[in-house]
Formats: structure tokens, C-alpha cells, sequence
């Protein structure tokens, strides 16, 4: 039996047209969605407000009553995009980086670079304010994930992928989302959302021409060559090795 009202959350972003897609046409939970910022859709789960979720891969390991369901993630196994720093100073004399708060996988992951592939303590603030970034100072560099990074490539002298920078560091492949469901889904619901993700997955020009991002150039480019979204043993072994490092960076409020 079909759970009836399924509640779902998921990144509201264009990585997750192909999901998005594939649970609206090809799923029979009778699924309400519920789209939100990476830290919302930790929030929704938590809240009890979604009972399945897209689930940023820092936050997993808090979750005591949460399994990870379905071979489908939003992953890289190259340049991500959509996830990186950007500077007018090179990486290794940064001292400032002002970190986009709507991931925490992202800055996570940007504090693991920065001690083990470019050897750097700087020093971490919020970006509060994306108006911030017309008023970058020597040494200060910016953490942007997201479709607003589509906005502001070319903008700074040097951009990081951190996609890429983590491969150098690992020789591995990175995962930034799962997805989770309370511990006890059934069998019927797990395979009807793998077969969903994979009708969706499978049908990504038609994803994105429902999608509001119908009349974007970069879409179809970005979802065929910069995600992966297959959660194999290569992505499952880099996900522990991330989650074995610990989460370090808590930024602070910028002072001004």
C-alpha cells in the first residue's frame, strides 16, 4: 500500500528539477512538496513537518531517527558549480571568508579545504548580506552555493569549486544531499521514490522545460555535466570519509 499525503522536502534549487519532476509525474504517494534552502529542509525533517527529505549530508549524522533512502543524491564527480569560493586574492592568502549560511554541507566542506588542501586559518563570517560582495577587501574571499552562483560567475579573479577542490584533495567524489526518511519506510514507498527520482532523472530536458528555468542557457549543461546524481560506493566511502572529519567551522556574526 501507497503511503497516502507523503510529505516531502527538497532544495529549492535546480539541482532538484529532475526529483521534483519524476515525483510529480511518475509517483503515486499522493506527495505534497515542500521546497526550501538546504538548512530548511534539515528544519522541515526535524520539525516533523516532512516525513522524507533532501537532506544536506552534514546534517545526517544528527538525525537519530533518519536512514538514507534510495541510490539517487545530489553528487559531482567533477566541478560542481554551484558550490565555491570566490576571491579577488589567491586561496592560499585569503584571510577572511564570508560564508553563505544555506548550506552547511558547503561550509563544512570549505573548512576542510582550507586546513587540508590550502593551508590556510582564516578567519569565518556570515554572509549576511549578498551586497557584501561589492565591498570585498584584500584578503577577503566568499562562499556562494546555489543558483545565485549562475549570477555572479566571472565576476572575481580566482573562483574555487569545491567540488573539484575536494577531489584534488581525496582523489574522491563528493556528495552534498540524500535522501532520508524516518527509520521504518516501508518497502513499497522506498521503491516507489526510486522509481520516481529515476523517471526524472531520465527525462531532464522535459524537467526542465516545466521548470522556471525553461529559458536558461546554462540548465540542461549544468544537470547533465555538473551533477551526478547516482549515490554509488565511490560517493557512499567520500560521504564517510567527510563525516569521519568532524564538523569545525561555526562562523561568526560579522561585526561590520
Amino acid at each position: 500500500m501507497m503511503a497516502v499525503n507523503a510529505k516531502i522536502t527538497a532544495v529549492s534549487y535546480l539541482n532538484t528539477i529532475p526529483f521534483i519532476y519524476g515525483l510529480r509525474h511518475h509517483c503515486s504517494l499522493g506527495a505534497e512538496l515542500l521546497l526550501a534552502p538546504p538548512s530548511l529542509c534539515y528544519q522541515n525533517f526535524v520539525e516533523g513537518k516532512a516525513d522524507i527529505a533532501l537532506m544536506p549530508v552534514a546534517m545526517v549524522p544528527s538525525l537519530a531517527d533518519a536512514e538514507i533512502v534510495t541510490d539517487y543524491c545530489i553528487g559531482a564527480v567533477g566541478k560542481v558549480r554551484t558550490v565555491v569560493v570566490m576571491s579577488n586574492t589567491p586561496i592560499e592568502k585569503v584571510s577572511r571568508i564570508y560564508l553563505d549560511a544555506h548550506s552547511k554541507t558547503s561550509v563544512q566542506l570549505c573548512g576542510y579545504l582550507a586546513k587540508k588542501l590550502w593551508h590556510i586559518e582564516p578567519e569565518w563570517i556570515a554572509l549576511e548580506e549578498y551586497s557584501q560582495l561589492d565591498h570585498a577587501k584584500e584578503g577577503d574571499a566568499f562562499l556562494l552555493i546555489g543558483d545565485k552562483v549562475f549570477d555572479n560567475e566571472g565576476r572575481f579573479a580566482h573562483t574555487y569549486d569545491l567540488a573539484e577542490e575536494w577531489q584534488k584533495a581525496t582523489k574522491m567524489p563528493f556528495t552534498f544531499a540524500v535522501w532520508v526518511a524516518r527509520k521504518g519506510l516501508s518497502y513499497e514507498v522506498r521503491d516507489e521514490l526510486q522509481a520516481a527520482f529515476t523517471y526524472g532523472v531520465e527525462h531532464i530536458y522535459e524537467a526542465i522545460l516545466e521548470s522556471d528555468y525553461a529559458d536558461r542557457e546554462y540548465a540542461y549543461e549544468y544537470l547533465t555535466e555538473n551533477i551526478d546524481f547516482l549515490f554509488d560506493i565511490q560517493k557512499h566511502n567520500a560521504l564517510k570519509k567527510f563525516w569521519d572529519y568532524g564538523l569545525k567551522i561555526e562562523p561568526k556574526v560579522n561585526p561590520g
